[in-house]
């Protein structure tokens, strides 16, 4: 019963009203009050925690909390793919010739999640990663790749479920839902982060703003529930064989390779 609570408060519904007076509760030092029940339940590493438990001054300060330094190593391998999140390696799979894949029984085309046709062509051919993150996670974004950041850009007004019914039976939450995108040059070629809302009109805070970003480093956080989608134009990566789904990973951890560039074959 607890947990079924406290996901409504990190998820929020589909409700407008119902949505505002959950937000407004878990950012109000009211709030506080549940956050030792709040970790005990979803049993989070208090020990990772930048600061203690009773420094949190709301259950939000709580659910964005960062992490100590040091407590994620980044893969040091220039060429290895690291991923972004504490989360659930949920699906990985190739993006056909037409820029669409299949999750979940729905077919979802980069046209409908990038807001456009030229750059959907772009990942023809390419690779997609699905993490999903629940309360129990850190919910800092980290860059899984260095590169120049050629673009940032949001799309969606309104959020939908992003669980196993919402992905069956609701209206393509993956690319209708409130998103952020990220898309990068890494080696002359394309890869985009985006970042999917989940419930929640605004949960997606961006913290990096520069025009070159380095691997491991922060650049943003949810406010509430959410998903990342990995996006990769055909030859930039390899994802590593021995990888399953669904799988737990943590950020830093190695998930693939990067394809050097013409340069460093040479």
């Amino acid at each position: 019963m607890k947990k079924q609570l406290y996901r409504a408060f990190v998820e929020l519904s589909g409700n407008r009203v119902n949505s505002h007076l959950l937000r407004t509760f878990t950012t109000s030092r009211l709030s506080k009050g549940i956050n030792r029940s709040f970790t005990k339940t979803y049993k989070l590493n208090t020990e990772e925690m930048e600061k203690p438990l009773h420094e949190y001054k709301s259950l939000h300060e709580l659910f964005t909390r960062r992490l100590k330094e040091g407590t994620r190593p980044i893969d040091a391998d220039e060429h290895a793919l690291v991923s972004p999140v504490d989360g659930v390696l949920a699906h990985v799979g190739p993006l056909n010739e037409q820029s669409a894949f299949r999750v979940k029984g729905q077919d979802y085309t980069l046209d409908e999640m990038l807001g456009s046709k030229v750059k959907s062509q772009l990942y023809c051919g390419g690779t997609f990663v699905i993490l999903y993150l629940s309360p129990s996670h850190y919910h800092r974004i980290h860059s899984p790749i260095s590169g120049r950041v050629l673009e940032r850009w949001y799309l969606g007004k309104k959020s939908y479920p992003v669980n196993q019914q919402g992905l069956e039976y609701g209206k393509r939450p993956l690319s209708k839902n409130y998103r952020h995108i990220t898309e990068i040059d890494v080696n002359k070629k394309h890869m985009a982060i985006v970042k999917v809302g989940a419930l929640n009109v605004n949960s997606i805070e961006i913290t990096h703003h520069d025009e070159e970003v380095t691997k491991g480093a922060e650049i943003g956080y949810f406010t509430f529930g959410s998903t990342v989608i990995l996006l990769f134009e055909k030859g930039l990566v390899d994802l590593d064989p021995q990888l399953q789904c669904p799988a737990d990973v943590k950020v830093g951890m190695r998930i693939g390779t990067i394809h050097p560039s013409k340069d460093e074959e040479q």
